[in-house]
């Protein structure tokens, strides 16, 4: 007999604990950036924000540590300067590519 496993028994998973690298930022951005889904990106840079410290990234981008968290909440909808400045902290960049149909 399979013993069920309640969700609640789960460990909680944090995304932010495995962006330890450039290469594993840029795959998560590019993975998210395909839903199209701006709330979605927001809440992935948020994310790797975390993981690398709202504190220093805030000092990087030149926003305030409550800015940042506001900006990239789940759901927020933060400007494109905003965007542009926190990629430019994190050090990676947002690229165009032909959609082929």
């Amino acid at each position: 007999m399979t013993q069920k496993i309640r969700l609640s028994d789960l460990p909680d998973f944090d995304v932010a604990e495995h962006l330890d690298s450039e290469q594993a930022i840029a795959d998560y951005l590019t993975v998210v950036l395909e839903d199209n889904d701006a709330s979605l990106l927001a809440a992935a840079l948020g994310d790797i924000a975390r993981s690398r410290g709202m504190s220093e990234m805030a000092k990087q981008s030149g926003l305030s540590r409550e800015a940042l968290y506001k900006a990239l909440k789940p759901n927020a909808k933060p400007r494109f300067d905003t965007i542009s400045r926190v990629c430019a902290a994190l050090g990676v960049r947002l690229v165009a590519q032909p959609v082929h149909l």
